[in-house]
């Protein structure tokens, strides 16, 4: 008996736990959703990051004609640190998930004790082994870790969720930014030739000074003029430079690189893209924020049903075996071993009103996270038919620019004729050019903002345009 004792006191200092018989493969896991599976198997025969790639919908992406954005909206999708970073932050919330689930299932120990004991007073000694091994099991009668685990599982969905946001989100940086570039390299050029004309006029504004024809006033007025489109065009780079800048972290790459990022020109991109006349409602029950929002409020409802169920007893039951004997040969005979099995119910009595507070605060979050929910639903919306109407606005405002720019570029025609003919002279068809520059400057800002409310009629309805 006082070796069971000493090899008992043994066990609460060393003991090994042991429960390989009892792990669940996350590809066997029938509590992960299906698509997340692909995620965390190793062996996985299909690209295990191609559900990254339908959060973006990358077909829509294609619809703009331009090979170069749809290979950085992949390349974003590869390489940027944030989306990896969701992406782990997701699969953490799963392996949350499972050690919850791993509470559901019994608890297997066991040990290893060798022993050496010498008395006092003796010359002899005597070696000792002992093999300890337990098990534990609580009885979800109630199935309250049951529905701790759902409750789990409700937050990784609602990861998954913020996972796809974030690559929404990314996907719509991308896009914005790179027309950003597209717009500001046209930008430039026509900035260039503006300063360039800005030059003649103030060259030609001297002469016309010098031979009596203006004043002095004429002459600091286009001299300041040009100054101004030079600074313009100055600014113009350094918003050029910001941007590219900003899009090569985007995309995963160093700062370093973005004068190699290749793109089209403007007038390569297509503008010929249908605007829905409507949206459906069940495009908005499939935004990320809006099942992130319903999927909490089904976990706060798991939280309050877990807190009432603080409230019943516990039913355990447990097991220990030990074998202990003089030399490892006898260790597993029947006369060396120690069995006991037993069982328990435990229910708390007092606890100072904690499971009534906590009762009450699960029940208080709840309703709390309902209201985001219906408060989410409305600014869904809000926000699909903001974009749906601010993308015809733009149509219309672009089509209505290309017919005075149509205009105005016939009305020079016609200038440059007069010019020709010397009934014009060369300052005045600078002057006309200059506007026809301006004008075009402004088309290519409303073609460019056309093309991004396309990008916000996608982002606000969660990629599925």
């Amino acid at each position: 008996m006082k070796k069971i004792i000493a090899a008992t006191l043994l066990l609460s200092f060393i003991t090994v736990n042991s429960m390989p018989a009892l792990a669940i493969n996350a590809a066997d896991d029938t509590s992960a959703p299906k698509q997340r599976k692909s995620l965390f198997a190793r062996k996985a025969k299909v690209d295990k990051n191609q559900y990254r790639f339908d959060y973006v919908n990358l077909e829509w992406w294609d619809s703009f004609g331009d090979e170069y954005l749809s290979g950085y909206i992949r390349q974003a999708i590869d390489k940027n640190h944030d989306l990896k970073a969701s992406t782990l932050v997701t699969q953490e919330y799963y392996q949350a998930m499972k050690a919850q689930f791993a509470s559901e299932l019994p608890q297997i120990g066991t040990g290893f004790l060798p022993g050496y004991s010498k008395m006092p007073g003796t010359t002899s000694s005597d070696w000792g082994f002992a093999l300890p091994v337990y098990a534990s099991y609580e009885i979800d009668l109630f199935l309250k870790n049951r529905n701790k685990t759902k409750s789990t599982k409700k937050t990784f969905e609602a990861s998954v969720q913020d996972e796809r946001s974030a690559h929404i989100s990314v996907a719509s940086a991308v896009g914005t930014t790179y027309l950003n570039i597209v717009r500001m390299d046209k930008t430039i050029k026509l900035q260039e030739e503006i300063v360039d004309l800005r030059s003649n006029l103030y060259e030609l504004e001297k002469l016309r000074y010098e031979e009596g024809i203006s004043s002095s006033m004429d002459v600091v007025t286009t001299e300041k003029s040009l100054i101004t489109a030079q600074n313009d065009l100055i600014e113009l780079k350094k918003q050029h430079f910001k941007l590219l800048n900003q899009f090569a972290v985007l995309i995963g790459e160093s700062p370093e690189n973005a004068a190699n990022i290749q793109r089209k020109t403007l007038e390569e991109l297509n503008d010929g893209q249908t605007i829905p006349s409507e949206i459906s409602t069940e495009i908005i029950t499939g935004r990320p924020d809006y099942l992130k929002a319903e999927i909490s409020v089904q976990k706060a409802g798991l939280d309050v049903k877990v807190a009432r169920k603080e409230f019943l007893p516990s039913f355990n039951l447990g097991g220990f075996g030990l074998f202990n004997a003089h030399d490892l040969g006898s260790l597993f005979t029947t006369k060396n071993m120690l069995i006991g099995l037993g069982a328990g119910i435990m229910m708390p009595v007092f606890t100072g009103g904690q499971r009534i507070a906590n009762l009450k605060m699960k029940k208080a979050t709840y309703e709390r996270i309902l209201e985001t929910y219906y408060q989410t639903n409305l600014t869904a919306i809000q926000e699909v038919n903001d974009a749906l109407y601010v993308l015809k606005s733009d149509d219309e405002r672009y089509n209505q620019l290309i017919k005075q720019y149509n205009l105005e570029s016939s009305n020079f025609s016609l200038n440059q004729i007069k010019y020709n003919e010397g009934v014009l002279s060369k300052f005045d068809l600078l002057r006309y050019q200059e506007s026809l520059l301006t004008l075009e400057k402004q088309l290519d800002s409303y073609k460019t903002e056309r093309l991004m409310g396309f990008i916000g009629l996608y982002k606000s309805t969660g990629s599925k345009l």
